[in-house]
């Protein structure tokens, strides 16, 4: 897009007003209901909305785009995300600042994490976006990726039914690279992976395409304009995202994840419909049954996702971006609804979506995270081609 169509566009103020009330609201009832860090953690939410929307940053796409095309920007600042987070994170997970209350994610390197990564690799193209791309293309006002969301949530439902099972097929445990040979060992061995992963994937685009895309672009306008009205290069929303994943580790006490809430929410609403869900071996101990018990509020990570919606509709406000679309085609409808469940099944299966499971799993030094990655890279491969047998692809 050219510099004269980026700076001809209208910010919206009435939807970005009426948004940052609602962000307003929302954090000062968190405050006063539950504290000063749960508050903190819309505020953090809310700055990934932004990042997302405005650095237009997501898996999904950056996946087909490579699958299809060979267009490897997206991935490469994927790879780039990976590795400047984990050069942040590994450090403090490994115990170089002395006792942090901080934990990672981790998860058993087996059949389920492989299986779901897989499933929700296929449903992320069938669906349109990833779990981060889901949340904050509903702010930006996509109504065919709300069909999504509702689906998604019904799948990772679904999911905590049979996580039993399939935990109990065959795996390795959770295993950590930082654990094993130290923080310092670990990032090199990963930052040395990644840069190999970097390397083949621009060696495929120079191949395909006989240059680069760069991760900035050519627009010429003023920083601090930029930063509030949008668009973000690439690398803005690479430095953006490590930073608030930072930002999560130290205040919410893990990483940035997703799809618990899901499972939350679908849980929550078959109890107000009268289904208990309290025997289920999911929801009767720990974390999930003191969540299932409390306020969604009290919950970090819906707080955060509420904070992406927010943040991304206020970024689409000020970026002249919200336009809801209510027409539908029956492919579309197919493709939303069968991609949500895949992906919250799958998720759910996989400790997490390509945040919660990849990006967390992979910065925190769990080699689920690379299994994830290599099933759910897998699982795209397949949902690219299914998208173009259902006619998805223009």
């Amino acid at each position: 897009m050219s510099a004269t169509a980026e700076t001809s566009v209208r910010p919206d103020y009435t939807v970005a007003a009426a948004t940052a009330a609602g962000i307003v609201v929302l954090t000062v009832v968190v405050g006063q209901d539950f504290g000063l860090r749960k508050a903190l953690t819309v505020l953090i939410g809310v700055g990934l909305g932004v990042t997302l929307l405005h650095a237009a940053y997501g898996f999904s796409g950056a996946w087909r785009s490579f699958i299809r095309r060979r267009e490897g920007a997206g991935v490469r600042s994927n790879l780039l995300l990976l590795g400047l987070t984990s050069i942040l994170f590994f450090p403090i997970l490994g115990g170089l600042l002395g006792p942090v209350p901080a934990v990672p994610a981790t998860g058993p390197v087996g059949v389920s994490v492989a299986v779901g990564a897989f499933l929700f690799g296929v449903g992320m193209q069938l669906g349109g976006g990833c779990g981060s791309g889901t949340l904050f293309t509903v702010g930006g006002g996509n109504v065919r990726m709300l069909l999504t969301l509702v689906f998604f949530v019904a799948g990772s439902f679904i999911g905590t039914l049979h996580l039993p099972w399939w935990l109990s097929l065959p795996g390795l445990g959770r295993l950590s690279v930082i654990q094993t040979l130290g923080w310092g060992p670990a990032l090199a061995l990963q930052l040395a992976v990644l840069a190999a992963l970097y390397a083949l994937v621009r060696r495929m685009e120079l191949g395909a395409h006989g240059r680069l895309r760069p991760l900035t672009d050519d627009l010429h306008l003023p920083v601090h304009r930029r930063l509030v009205f949008g668009p973000w290069p690439l690398w803005w929303g690479v430095a953006g995202l490590a930073a608030l994943n930072l930002a999560t580790l130290l205040v919410a006490g893990h990483p940035w994840t997703i799809t618990f809430a899901f499972g939350l929410w679908g849980a929550k609403l078959v109890s107000a419909l009268g289904m208990d869900v309290t025997q289920w071996s999911y929801w009767s101990g720990g974390y999930p049954a003191r969540a299932l018990a409390s306020s969604v509020l009290a919950d970090v990570t819906s707080l955060m996702d509420f904070g992406i919606i927010l943040g991304a509709m206020l970024a689409a406000g000020l970026a002249g971006r919200f336009a809801p679309a209510v027409t539908l085609e029956r492919r579309h409808v197919l493709a939303a609804v069968t991609g949500g469940l895949l992906m919250g099944y799958g998720a759910r299966l996989a400790f997490g979506c390509n945040i919660g499971g990849l990006t967390a799993g992979i910065v925190s030094g769990s080699l689920h995270g690379w299994l994830w990655l290599l099933t759910g890279f897998t699982g795209a491969v397949v949902g690219v081609r299914a998208r173009q047998w259902l006619g998805l692809e223009r």
